[in-house]
């Protein structure tokens, strides 16, 4: 969810087992005012653009978020990662930061977002640099009574969070290979330089694809792997068929990466080739004109007397020798299967 115009929107969601709240922050400072309904498991703050510093600056101060991290997610090119922060003996809360890309096509290129999560306790909060639609359907889930969502830990919304993300790589790449399937078409009927700034337009795509899902592997995996005490054994259970997915979508990179690059040098083959049937047409044209050349010579040398002038059959007679020689020189051509 964004704004249109460009202004940071807070949406504060509540739930519980049996109850849920939605609602936008309009006063940061107001809200934060009140305490959170004691019906109230777990809290999620989401922010939407990072246009207005003062409202990012308050929720760090009130949830004691560490400065370095706040940096990150202000910074916006921050690849996958996660920290943690305090716990145990450290007198800070604990936190876990974790930052993921977003992706989705716009105008027909691919955009890449940061998305910052910060996991606690009982809370979540999220910032995000600009308008997106992603989360509609995992505030859906949070509204609809007896989902499991609901009923499950903080930690399991992150999971969520970063499943939503993973499962939008998928309508991405079926963009894509409908793309290269347009390409591999273009290549084999009309390869131009049109279509070879269009297959290396679509490699870089690639490559802004890769960089953006690949950590993202790292990332689950420390999160499965590390102990921590925000993030709960049953929510590990999850973040394996995550891990599967992430490591599915980055092997159809791969596999459309390959593609890709097949692609560049089937064009220059097909430029090639093409080339290649160019000059062997002109290659038998002039070769053709070497005979006729020679006829014409020695036929046009600065003699006393000029054939044609003499004898009304020689003029045309030329034009037939050299015709018939020309004619004999196709057909053996043609059944050579030079041309």
């Amino acid at each position: 969810m964004g704004d249109a115009d460009g202004r940071t929107v807070v949406m504060c969601v509540d739930y519980s087992p049996t109850r849920a709240e939605m609602h936008e922050v309009d006063d940061v400072a107001e809200f934060f005012s009140h305490r959170r309904p004691a019906w109230s498991r777990v809290r999620w703050i989401h922010v939407a653009g990072l246009q207005e510093p003062g409202a990012v600056q308050r929720l760090a101060e009130k949830y004691e978020l560490h400065p370095l991290t706040m940096e990150d997610v202000l910074s916006g090119t921050q690849r996958p990662k996660v920290d943690a922060f305090g716990g145990g003996e450290s007198g800070m809360n604990a936190r876990l930061f974790v930052t993921t890309r977003a992706l989705e096509i716009q105008d027909g290129r691919l955009r890449s977002e940061q998305i910052s999560i910060f996991l606690g306790h009982n809370t979540v909060l999220s910032f995000e640099e600009g308008p997106t639609s992603q989360w509609h359907q995992v505030r859906q889930r949070l509204m609809a009574e007896g989902s499991h969502l609901r009923t499950a830990d903080a930690s399991y919304l992150v999971y969520a969070m970063l499943d939503t993300v993973v499962d939008g790589a998928f309508p991405i790449l079926d963009h894509f290979d409908g793309g290269l399937e347009e390409l591999e078409t273009a290549v084999l009927e009309h390869a131009n330089p049109a279509v070879l700034t269009s297959i290396q337009d679509l490699k870089r795509q690639f490559a802004l694809f890769r960089s953006s899902v690949w950590p993202m592997r790292e990332v689950v995996a420390a999160l499965r792997r590390d102990p921590h005490e925000c993030m709960s054994e049953t929510t590990k259970v999850y973040l394996g068929d995550l891990y599967d997915h992430i490591v599915q979508v980055i092997e159809i990179i791969e596999t459309y990466r390959e593609r890709a690059s097949d692609l560049t040098e089937s064009y220059r083959s097909a430029v090639s080739f093409r080339t290649n049937e160019v000059m062997k047409l002109l290659t038998v044209i002039g070769t053709i004109f070497i005979p006729l050349t020679f006829f014409a010579g020695v036929y046009g040398m600065n003699f006393r007397h000029f054939p044609e002038l003499e004898l009304a059959w020689a003029y045309p007679a030329f034009w037939l020798i050299s015709l018939v020689v020309a004619g004999l020189m196709v057909v053996f051509f043609r059944r050579r299967g030079w041309f």
